[in-house]
């Protein structure tokens, strides 16, 4: 065992005994948390706009600053990116994470002085808990490559801005400098598909241990490197045992990566966004990952079904309860307050809090009162993956609500096969069955007749790559959304199978 080895495992009982302090007392750390932001905020003008000097209480904070998303916080954050100091959060923020607006082009999340640190904390934490649990540090002597953004950046009005991913590129420790892959030069390479033909060429021939990325991106690192060694993975890089990832549920990528990988490695999930390191798996052995009680963010959770009522009931930590489906809204010190970023979770613990992301509160589907969420459409896949020894590469669902003539309406399954079902038929119908054992809104419309099972549209291999380049999104953080509520992707994707 090397001293870098032995040290990492001194470091992460040490760390892993300060995160049970905190986890094992959740409302006292949440109810600090929330009585220091407010103190901070008091004098800021959104402080003084909202009656902060009279907020005791979650009560009186209820009462005094509504939910917000992005656009409805627009007001204030337009002031800061206008160089304007004071705003949401004393002074101005350190950067703004740039990302792609829904409604009005980019928009700029505050990451601040105190905020930026906890990026980085819960990064590092994960892999700590990891050895802390498993014992494995070996790992840390070999290279580790962080598929991300570009950490190149621009400034405006005196403010650096970029990626979230590229951001904290600049954090990374200086011990793990010399294990990082890929280089700087080419990780600032803009265009994805030249930079992953890049990172393949500074890696393959490298001691990899460690991988880190969004899924569906990693496994187009993994194709090429295939594709160019003729080799799987796993002999590629014979001490490869650690997969991080983030972003989306891995579990339909899994057969695909063992596949590709040749064998089973260990995986790490992590749960972080531009406004905020939410959570990360702690335990191999337990379901969900561990929510950061402890870094700056109170949590307020409002459930999914009554979001959209004129006044839902928002819920502390300590009123959570388990397979619940709840939109999460933090308030933290980047200065977003009740602020929804748009995601839903379920806890799958509450002792300690663990939660997995069930979906998004804007991609379902509800074209007929259904009420599905990504987790099901998951969940159904895997189940018919493994009952039918197909692999999938990618996937997304829409409703088809004006079908052919004589037709009942139906979901359309657009499905990129890595290999394609034993028994398609199977594949379908178990598809079907899942998700009506999971949902029961589905269930009534399909056994009422309102609903004919669902259908599966085959795309071609790479079809999902062509889709996310033709919107400007291919690589680095984005995400192909597993639900629609109308056919928008899915009239592009009928035009790539008819190519």
């Amino acid at each position: 065992m090397s001293l870098k080895s032995f040290a990492a495992k001194i470091f992460a009982k040490t760390v892993k005994k300060k995160i049970d302090v905190w986890s094992s007392n959740p409302i006292e750390t949440q109810q600090k948390i929330f009585q220091e932001l407010i103190s901070k905020s008091k004098n800021t003008e959104f402080g003084k706009d909202h009656h902060f000097e009279n907020i005791k209480t979650h009560k009186d904070f209820v009462q005094n600053v509504p939910v917000r998303d992005y656009e409805a916080l627009r007001f204030y954050v337009d002031k800061m990116v206008d160089g304007q100091e004071d705003i949401l959060w004393p002074g101005k923020p350190l950067y703004y994470a740039k990302t792609s607006g829904t409604t009005s082009g980019a928009k700029y999340i505050p990451i601040t002085k105190e905020s930026m640190p906890t990026h980085i904390e819960a990064a590092r934490n994960a892999i700590l808990c990891y050895i802390a649990e498993t014992g494995n540090s070996k790992f840390v002597d070999g290279k580790m490559i962080f598929l991300q953004g570009s950490p190149e950046l621009t400034e405006k009005n005196g403010v650096k801005l970029g990626r979230l991913s590229g951001i904290v590129a600049h954090y990374v420790p200086g011990y793990l400098q010399k294990n990082r892959m890929p280089s700087w030069e080419t990780n600032c390479i803009e265009d994805w598909e030249t930079k992953v033909d890049a990172i393949v060429e500074e890696t393959r021939n490298l001691n990899m241990t460690v991988i880190s990325g969004i899924p569906s991106w990693v496994q187009m690192y993994f194709e090429k490197l295939r594709q160019k060694t003729g080799k799987k993975v796993g002999d590629i890089f014979k001490n490869f045992d650690l997969f991080i990832y983030g972003g989306v549920n891995y579990e339909p990528y899994r057969s695909k990566f063992e596949n590709l990988i040749g064998r089973k490695v260990d995986s790490i999930e992590l749960y972080p966004a531009s406004e905020g390191f939410f959570a990360f798996q702690d335990s191999q052995k337990a379901k969900g990952m561990l929510l950061q009680l402890n870094s700056g963010i109170f949590y307020e959770f409002i459930k999914a079904e009554a979001f959209f009522d004129e006044n839902p009931e928002r819920l502390t930590i300590g009123e959570v309860e388990l397979g619940i489906n709840y939109v999460m809204i933090i308030s933290s010190t980047a200065g977003l307050w009740a602020y929804n970023v748009g995601d839903t979770v379920q806890f799958t613990s509450l002792k300690p809090y663990r939660l997995m992301v069930s979906g998004r509160i804007k991609h379902y589907i509800s074209a007929f009162g259904e009420h599905v969420i990504a987790k099901e459409v998951e969940e159904a896949m895997q189940v018919a993956s493994d009952n039918t020894g197909a692999r999938i590469n990618e996937f997304t669902v829409a409703p088809q609500v004006n079908p052919s003539a004589g037709e009942l309406p139906y979901h359309e399954w657009f499905i990129e096969f890595e290999k394609e079902p034993e028994d398609f038929t199977k594949f379908r119908d178990t598809l079907d069955q899942s998700l009506q054992q999971q949902n029961s809104y589905y269930f009534d419309l399909i056994e009422g007749n309102i609903l004919q099972p669902v259908k599966v549209t085959k795309i071609p291999k790479n079809g999902f790559q062509e889709y996310m380049k033709s919107i400007g999104k291919l690589g680095g953080q984005n995400k192909l959304p597993r639900l629609s509520n109308d056919r928008k992707i899915a009239e592009v994707l009928e035009k790539i199978i008819k190519k």
